[in-house]
């Protein structure tokens, strides 16, 4: 890992505890988690909001204005907002994706929850959806979320994270061992 994302890496898991801990303490845990959504959609669905954390050409003022007003309009917690000007003020929004990403696992583990990162050749239909959490949580023991997304290049089949555990069934894998067999 290089030099900048282990930093990059730190500070967001320093932000994270800390909001963790603040929501906690102040019993607004549920909030926060309707925050991370709330800004996690505005990340995938806005490239200006993207911008705004990323580049360098605002100032810090401009950030932390833009962000306090983008704050108030999605009616954010006084916890994740005040943090998100912080952010700003010391110019770190740029971690603001590890920052969502740090505390949905700090979240997780609280409540003996597990992602899987599923890829599927087509969309799973909710029972296909129902079933294979059922399936992961006999497994691991814990809640299973899964997090599903489509990549139709697997041509069939499933590639599914759990932790560090994968587990690819996808035709496109067995293809490329029957082609390295053949070589």
């Amino acid at each position: 890992m290089s030099e900048t994302a282990s930093m990059s890496t730190g500070i967001a898991k320093r932000y994270a505890t800390a909001v963790y801990e603040l929501a906690q303490e102040a019993k607004t845990l549920p909030q926060i988690e309707q925050d991370i959504d709330a800004l996690q959609g505005a990340l995938a669905d806005s490239e200006d909001f993207r911008d705004l954390i990323n580049s360098p050409i605002y100032t810090r003022e401009q950030q932390a204005a833009s962000i306090s007003a983008i704050s108030r309009k999605m009616g954010l917690s006084q916890t994740m907002a005040s943090t998100l000007e912080l952010m700003a003020n010391k110019r770190r929004l740029f971690v603001l994706p590890q920052l969502i990403q740090n505390l949905r696992e700090i979240i997780a583990v609280e409540k003996g929850e597990v992602t899987a990162d599923v890829i599927s050749a087509k969309a799973l239909t909710k029972a296909q959806s129902d079933k294979l959490s059922k399936s992961l949580a006999a497994t691991t023991g814990k809640k299973v979320t899964l997090n599903a997304t489509v990549d139709d290049t697997l041509i069939g089949g499933l590639i599914v994270k759990v932790g560090s555990k994968m587990i690819d069934t996808s035709i496109r894998a067995k293809l490329n061992s029957l082609q390295n067999v053949m070589k």
